[in-house]
């Protein structure tokens, strides 16, 4: 299990990450999302220990993970932008990684490699971006960590390859219970593998919950009715984004969905109905509520 605490981070003026806790079970797949500069690089680098945090802790299985090469030994982190040895083939980096972690598997190398067909002995620079991902995702998976942080994971593979990856990733959280943290601007890719979600904005999480039950618990509904409505005659609705046309309403709400309908109508619709949301709107309506929102970018 992952716990984080209070945990801040500061580049010169520049408030990185502020006082953020979460907690991540081990065995589920989190997906963190957030907006341009929210921190989730940031946050990937302290959770395996590249970072020192300015205040707060990271708990890995109950331990401290900066400078501590027992609890790295766990983690395997995937960045945009990849380290290989000058001239290094993927071949190269396995034995390399043979030596840092002790789970490391050359069966499961193969296996992997053959799979992705790709030439262990072709040196790394010659590869695409696509191809270049796919070494570090064999490379990932071959050391067998409990642990595996992903950033940018999906971005340069083809959709091909990024069912493949999901699918990997997904029987290996099945058969040794791996822990993958993915930070991604792609939230459909989020949507199809996450069974967890945080987000973060401006240094903070604003929340951390089951996808499942985010989408359960946020709707859009559309309704109309003989006379216009206000927002305020839906008392008791959590409402994040209203807007109206003429009779017709139309608002996304979080919360339950029966008591949704319920108060929607008492007040008498000629017709109403509520809409399931992607993950991508709920994250844009999220950050709309929050003030950051395509309009602000209008000149």
């Amino acid at each position: 299990m992952i716990r984080v605490e209070n945990l801040s981070k500061s580049f010169s003026k520049i408030k990185a990450l502020d006082n953020v806790t979460a907690e991540i079970k081990e065995g589920s797949i989190f997906g963190l999302i957030g907006s341009n500069g929210a921190g989730k690089s940031t946050f990937m680098r302290l959770l395996c220990g590249i970072y020192r945090s300015d205040s707060g802790e990271i708990l890995i299985d109950g331990e401290n993970v900066y400078e501590n090469v027992k609890v790295k030994e766990k983690i395997f982190y995937i960045s945009d932008d990849q380290y290989y040895f000058h001239n290094g083939s993927m071949d190269d980096l396995a034995k390399y990684y043979n030596l840092l972690y002790p789970t490391f598997s050359f069966e499961e190398y193969q296996r992997l490699r053959e799979i992705f067909k790709l030439d262990g002995k072709r040196k790394l620079s010659t590869f695409s971006k696509g191809m270049q991902k796919q070494a570090h995702i064999i490379l990932a998976l071959a050391c067998r960590t409990e642990y595996l942080f992903c950033d940018e994971t999906f971005d340069g593979l083809d959709p091909v390859m990024r069912q493949t990856v999901k699918k990997l990733l997904a029987q290996a959280v099945v058969e040794r219970n791996l822990t993958p943290i993915i930070a991604s601007h792609n939230l459909r890719e989020l949507e199809d593998i996450c069974d967890h979600v945080g987000l973060l904005h401006e240094g903070g999480i604003v929340f951390t919950q089951e996808v499942d039950n985010l989408r359960l618990n946020t709707h859009k509904i559309q309704c109309a009715f003989t006379s216009p409505k206000s927002r305020e005659d839906f008392k008791g609705l959590d409402i994040l984004t209203y807007e109206n046309r003429g009779s017709l309403a139309m608002m996304i709400v979080r919360g339950d969905r029966e008591k949704t309908e319920r108060i929607v109508e008492k007040l008498q619709p000629l017709y109403s109905e509520i809409v399931p949301l992607t993950l991508e709107e709920i994250f844009i309506t999220e950050m709309e509520v929050r003030g950051y929102d395509s309009e602000r970018f209008k000149n």
